[in-house]
């Protein structure tokens, strides 16, 4: 089998059509035509059907799950291949989220600088979600990443740091502030202001509202939680955050949510599963899962 057919395979399954492919890689159609051709043989099935009613070509059952297969295959191939490249560097490509960045890795600079770790980071800040797939495609070498459940991916080896509870957060003199918890359901003449749809607060904050079977009122999003403080801090509105991205200077006030089933904010480090860290990386990753040699 080459990995040219298998490149030709995932190609067509994007654009169903062998002349675009063909294109695409600047060969010949009967070049496409047969490599499609020798993967059919080598597993003994047809992996696409003509429909010469509508004029356009199918993928089988057995097509798509062969698909599936294949996408993995040339991932890995490029993840390798990536890792190689990166064998014989010193830098750590490592992914912060904003609010994991800004307010728990911080402390844990001290700690890197000691052991000399943090002029070899080259950090990529964004939700983390772009970084989780980052991971996966070999772009990053590990990442800290937040998320509404303990992370499970099959690629990936992930260790849980820490849990951090969401609240809701309103200013000193806002009413609520007297409260020490509240309703859900309670806040549903509110505005809020929220963090953007990139962050996994928004996806927390939709089942919250769901549950408590209220639209909330948007005031504003955005992406920086400096801003939203600030501005919950003045009265213009409340909102929902993880307590890890709440300071003590910050002038407001938490209220924690008395509603059971709640969604927690999961902190995690994560690498990939089949990665072979040199000394300096695993040195990063025993300091920050607490096992030093």
């Amino acid at each position: 089998m080459k990995i040219k057919d298998l490149e030709y395979y995932h190609q067509l399954i994007k654009d169903k059509n062998f002349s675009k492919v063909a294109q695409h890689f600047g060969v010949s159609q009967p070049t496409i035509t047969m490599a499609i051709q020798r993967l059919e043989q080598d597993y003994g099935t047809t992996f696409f059907v003509r429909d010469h009613v509508h004029r356009e070509l199918r993928i089988t059952a057995t097509g798509q799950q062969f698909a599936n297969h294949v996408a993995l295959i040339l991932n890995e191939l490029q993840v390798a291949q990536k890792e190689i490249d990166q064998a014989n560097s010193t830098k750590i490509r490592f992914g912060l989220p904003p609010i994991i960045g800004n307010y728990y890795f911080p402390p844990l600079t001290p700690k890197l600088m000691r052991y000399q770790l943090m002029p070899d980071l080259e950090t990529s800040e964004h939700g983390s979600r772009e970084l989780l797939k980052m991971l996966l495609h070999g772009d990053l070498d590990m990442a800290l990443l937040g998320s509404l459940n303990p992370l499970k991916e099959a690629r990936l080896k992930a260790h849980e740091l820490a849990r951090f509870p969401f609240q809701v957060i309103v200013a000193n003199n806002h009413p609520l502030a007297k409260r020490q918890t509240v309703d859900f359901a309670s806040l549903k003449n509110e505005q809020f202001i929220v963090p953007d749809t990139e962050f996994f607060h928004n996806q927390a904050f939709k089942q919250m509202c769901r549950r408590a079977h209220f639209r909330p009122r948007i005031l504003y999003r955005t992406a920086d939680i400096h801003v939203i403080k600030a501005m919950v801090s003045e009265n213009l509105g409340i909102t929902f955050l993880t307590s890890l991205a709440v300071e003590q200077g910050d002038n407001v006030k938490q209220v924690a949510i008395n509603d059971p089933d709640q969604p927690v904010f999961h902190l995690s480090v994560a690498m990939r599963e089949n990665e072979e860290l040199p000394p300096r990386k695993q040195e990063l990753w025993d300091l920050l899962t607490n096992n030093p040699d």
